[in-house]
């Protein structure tokens, strides 16, 4: 007889709601079966997919957008952090939503949403409107994301649920670099004369085709106790998040006004306020966003750490490259898509046999990862620093695939790993928590980097500056990357004591 997966509907559950989070697996009473999930899961991986492509595809085609539109370098910013600002900032009330109102619901919104704002951001006559529509097409993304990781963990099992988180790692951990790669291509192409227009326009036929597909295939599911959503919480953790990421986008392009330093000074007190209040209402029994009593299991804040600051690595890798490459060594877009590649590369190799590597390692892989995603970016430093003539794309693949190496040992175990040390009833929950923080990761990273990178070049930078600034970054990256390994290695013996423990 095939295993089914039967989640208890709200009326007969009797978990705790103080459990009921961002993706808190569960449905109404439906019988999940495996072959159905599988069905469902490359769709659900699509939703998962597209956020984060359009969050770094972007990147190739600033210099392209700015000509077509006349956009200014503060509008350029905005163009790409408009997206990563709204969609960090409402992830997790989207996953709240997925809970309360159905995951399959939700996902198909945000899926037709996105759709059209693609479509809205290609055909945008202005930079103005592209950047109204980027935000838009971040917050339809905040209510497709978190859906996936929630359906994941409602409708798999065992070794089932392992390879379906493991997959997920893979497609998102993947999609950045895919991103540029694509990006490049379809600047390359210069499809029907459209410049940079079918980098969001490819959006549309593959949204249509995944709304068609995912209304017969992924089946609804809810969280187990239909809570109230904290609207207090939600509206909290997006201030603390905007109030970060937004003077870190504007404030070097503005010369640092007055207003920037007072939203980052407020960070802080917006951010222990959001903690106090989620408390507070963990302890009155009502259902916080995010409970603060998760953090109290160690296995849950190294996860959150770890996935935290490797995300600002990623994040920050993905915009500074870009950069790096096509505007100070004047690479097109293809060459710098092609020296990506080698990063995706290493990363594809290693998701290929992450599962045996993980079987015979174990939580060691993600300190090994971290080290070598160090490492890769110290050599690209190295060869681009050090040159004084043009830069040679084959000395880049080397070094570039060993960080791609790394980045896969990290990405695509660390969600798995994290969750198997949890107990069952805080698995949901965590992994809702570490996927959003992940995505809010990757756009601070973006912010923080590129912020830091153009603060060190200068408004006219010369080749010299472009070497200061490649060091800069080389030396952020890589002190984040050993953060990195400290909180794996301690995530590893929380790991090894669980695994102890049964």
């Amino acid at each position: 007889m095939a295993n089914t997966t039967t989640v208890p509907s709200a009326a007969g559950s009797a978990a705790n709601p103080a459990t009921a989070g961002l993706s808190t697996p569960g449905t109404t009473g439906t019988t999940l079966t495996p072959a159905r999930m599988w069905r469902a899961l490359p769709i659900l991986l699509l939703g998962a997919f597209l956020p984060v492509l359009d969050a770094f595809i972007v990147n190739v085609a600033l210099a392209n957008i700015g000509t077509d539109l006349g956009a200014s370098e503060a509008q350029l910013e905005l163009t790409v952090s408009g997206y990563g600002v709204a969609y960090a900032c409402t992830l997790v009330a989207g996953g709240r939503l997925g809970d309360r109102y159905g995951r399959r619901r939700l996902f198909l919104a945000g899926m037709a949403g996105f759709t059209v704002m693609s479509a809205a951001c290609g055909l945008a006559p202005n930079v103005t409107t592209l950047i109204a529509f980027r935000i838009l097409q971040g917050l339809t993304a905040a209510l497709m994301f978190p859906q996936v990781l929630a359906a994941v963990q409602a409708g798999f099992e065992g070794a089932d649920r392992q390879r379906a988180v493991g997959m997920f790692g893979v497609v998102v951990g993947s999609a950045g670099a895919v991103g540029q790669i694509v990006g490049g291509l379809l600047l390359e192409a210069d499809l029907f004369g459209s410049d940079w227009r079918p980098l969001f326009l490819v959006n549309v036929p593959v949204g249509i085709f995944a709304l068609a597909v995912a209304g017969r295939v992924v089946p609804e599911t809810k969280a187990p106790v239909a809570t109230r959503i904290d609207v207090r919480g939600a509206v909290g953790l997006a201030a603390a998040i905007a109030l970060l990421l937004i003077p870190l986008t504007l404030g070097r392009s503005q010369d640092w006004p007055v207003w920037t330093w007072i939203c980052l000074a407020a960070v802080v007190p917006a951010a222990v306020l959001f903690v106090v209040t989620q408390r507070r209402m963990e302890r009155a029994g009502a259902t916080p966003l995010v409970p603060p009593s998760l953090l109290q299991l160690p296995a849950a804040r190294y996860a959150l750490g770890a996935m935290v600051v490797f995300a600002l690595s990623i994040g920050g890798l993905m915009f500074s490259l870009a950069m790096l490459l096509q505007v100070g060594h004047e690479f097109s877009p293809i060459r710098s898509g092609l020296a990506m590649a080698a990063a995706a590369a290493g990363f594809l190799l290693i998701s290929v046999y992450a599962q045996r590597l993980v079987g015979r390692y174990g939580p060691k892989l993600l300190i090994v990862g971290a080290l070598l995603f160090a490492a890769g970016f110290a050599g690209f430093a190295a060869v681009a620093a050090g040159t004084e003539d043009a830069l040679n794309l084959p000395e880049l693949l080397g070094p570039l695939f060993v960080l791609g190496i790394g980045w896969g040992m990290v990405m695509v175990p660390l969600l798995g790993l994290s969750l198997s040390a949890l107990p069952v009833d805080r698995a949901g929950l965590a992994g809702g928590v570490l996927s959003t923080a992940m995505q809010v990761g990757l756009a601070t990273g973006a912010s923080l980097l590129g912020s830091t990178l153009f603060s060190t070049i200068g408004k006219h930078p010369t080749a010299d500056d472009w070497r200061t600034g490649t060091l800069v970054v080389a030396a952020i990256l890589i002190t984040l990357s050993l953060i990195t390994a400290a909180l794996a290695a301690k995530l590893a013996r929380v790991i090894r004591e669980a695994a102890a423990a049964r």
